[in-house]
């Protein structure tokens, strides 16, 4: 059991937490939906963490205080963006108690966690929630109830657990976040800088392409379109991104007189950050006049490491971008299992929703999609027939795009329309072609009766495996292979060249090659091809062409 921490353990939890965040800041980025490329969240928090790893390897003593010290420093020195200053913070709050004892117990890291809560909100002049600082507070207060245990193996893992818990709620706080179908990037970012801390605390190791096996929490995926969000790309009220240090304040300065700079900042701009102390502070300002901020801050002391982007410009590079990346033609589907969206990607849809049986989007959530789809046609496949009148409705919430709504009833159906697509013809061509694809397609399912009951002749009990098309059951048996074999042959007729069969996740691999072994066997005039869906409910999803 692990019950204290010193510093020669803290110089190895903070170096394997900036490991993985470096591993995973490509992860993080692709979660950033700020409308102006302010500095990738991932990529600026990786870097801050590299900033504090610099300065701690500096240190030649295992000494709690310098171990802090450097790491404090470092972090706001390094500090990069609006997500790498609030993590700098919430190191300077963690590192400003451990710094009291040599050697840490849970007890004395849960008040830690607690001030790094407190230094970050103070550090943002107007704290969202929904956001890292969300994150870091549902940590620190699971902290103060986790501290009993003494063990930090128990502790890390309990503030963990509620971690994922915060960042899932993200999008429930912050509508932008549940508008692009994504958590917050910086709470996936600090999310792994503690489970890399915890790593550390563990002697794991992680190297620098080690990615862990987390996938980014989303309504919905995004795969071949542009990441621009052209609905947030408007007017700039502030159009300079203004960073700077001030060092050698002199000597009348006083702390009052930072908190009149950022007060000031605050009145000819915003996404303020001022933080820092007599030594030095760290600027951050997005105005329209970043000679004022500049001219402002020499009255405390000396301006270093100056930095300004043009934002305007920025927006004009992505908006000319979203448009030279415009097409005539786009394809979204909605899908449920991982193996299913990955083959609808290689079928070149350009978005999944996910969602199907017992998990119906709603016409809201059809329509949010299309309009991120960088086309001024959108063929939209519900592939489940309690979906098509959700996504017929979307089109009423949708400007300025005409939605094309295939009647899929199954993603079977879906792969075949989203294969009859020709972007060389007309979308009202496209959709005859589909239309005429999806007719083609004989669908069936295998699943598990949910309930006794007669029906289409069968007398079921509940959990008996049944196989079944879009109209009613045609197998009953007690294995899934079995059910399988039968539905298969219930639906084959002569002219059925070709037999597929989706696994879900309930499935193994090897299950699945003994039942395509089977059927081959049984239809030697057919192709049987296996594919994993990774679905719910359905052991497997069978189509026959």
């Amino acid at each position: 059991m692990q019950k204290s921490i010193n510093g020669a353990i803290l110089t190895k939890m903070v170096i394997t937490a900036s490991k993985l965040l470096d591993a995973n800041r490509a992860k993080i980025d692709a979660l950033n939906v700020f409308p102006v490329p302010d500095g990738d969240t991932g990529t600026n928090m990786s870097l801050t963490m590299q900033s504090a790893v610099r300065e701690l390897k500096l240190c030649n003593s295992n000494r709690m205080s310098l171990i802090t010290d450097a790491i404090s420093r470092g972090a706001l020195r390094g500090a990069r963006g609006n997500s790498g200053v609030i993590l700098s913070q919430v190191f300077r709050g963690i590192c400003s108690v451990l710094k009291e004892k040599e050697e840490v117990d849970t007890k004395l890291f849960a008040k830690a966690l607690k001030k790094a809560t407190e230094v970050a909100y103070a550090a943002v002049s107007k704290p969202k929630e929904g956001t890292m600082l969300t994150v870091s507070r549902m940590i620190s207060e699971c902290a103060q109830t986790a501290q009993r245990h003494r063990d930090f193996e128990q502790f890390f893992t309990e503030i963990i657990k509620r971690g994922e818990e915060a960042l899932a709620m993200t999008p429930e706080l912050l509508p932008v976040l549940k508008k692009a179908g994504v958590v917050d990037s910086g709470g996936m970012g600090l999310l792994t800088v503690y489970k890399g801390m915890y790593k550390g605390l563990m002697g794991e190791t992680v190297e620098a392409s080690d990615e862990t096996d987390d996938e980014p929490a989303k309504t919905e995926e995004i795969t071949q379109t542009s990441e621009i969000d052209i609905l947030n790309l408007g007017e700039i009220e502030f159009g300079y991104c203004t960073e700077f240090f001030i060092i050698n304040l002199k000597r009348r300065t006083t702390l009052a007189d930072i908190d009149r700079l950022r007060e000031y900042l605050m009145g000819i701009g915003d996404s303020v950050l001022v933080i820092g102390d007599l030594e030095f502070v760290k600027v951050h300002v997005h105005t329209n006049n970043p000679g004022q901020a500049l001219s402002k801050a020499l009255t405390l002391g000396e301006i270093d490491r100056i930095k300004i982007e043009n934002m305007l410009e920025q927006n004009r590079q992505l908006i000319a971008k979203y448009e030279a990346e415009k097409k005539e033609i786009g394809m979204l589907a909605v899908s449920q299992g991982e193996g299913l969206a990955e083959i609808f990607k290689e079928l070149m849809v350009d978005r999944i929703i996910e969602g199907g049986q017992t998990m119906n989007p709603s016409a809201s959530d059809i329509a949010d999609a299309v309009v991120k789809i960088n086309a001024e046609n959108i063929f939209v496949f519900p592939n489940n027939s309690n979906i098509i009148l959700a996504a017929e409705q979307a089109k009423f919430l949708v400007e300025g795009k005409k939605i094309y709504v295939v009647p899929t009833k199954n993603v079977p159906q879906g792969f075949a329309a989203a294969l009859a697509f020709n972007p060389e013809i007309s979308a009202d061509d496209n959709l005859l072609n589909m239309l005429h694809e999806i007719e083609n397609v004989s669908t069936g399912q295998v699943t598990y009766a949910s309930r006794t009951t007669k029906i289409d002749g069968f007398s079921l009990k509940k959990g008996d495996i049944i196989g079944l098309n879009s109209k009613k059951i045609l197998a009953k048996s007690n294995s899934v292979e079995d059910a399988t074999i039968k539905l298969v042959e219930k639906m084959k007729d002569s002219a059925h060249a070709l037999i597929n069969l989706y696994y879900g996740k309930d499935v193994t691999e090897s299950d699945a090659t003994a039942l395509q072994e089977k059927l081959a066997a049984k239809y030697p005039d057919c192709d049987v091809e296996i594919y994993y869906g990774g679905q719910d409910i359905y052991y497997y999803i069978v189509s026959l062409e």
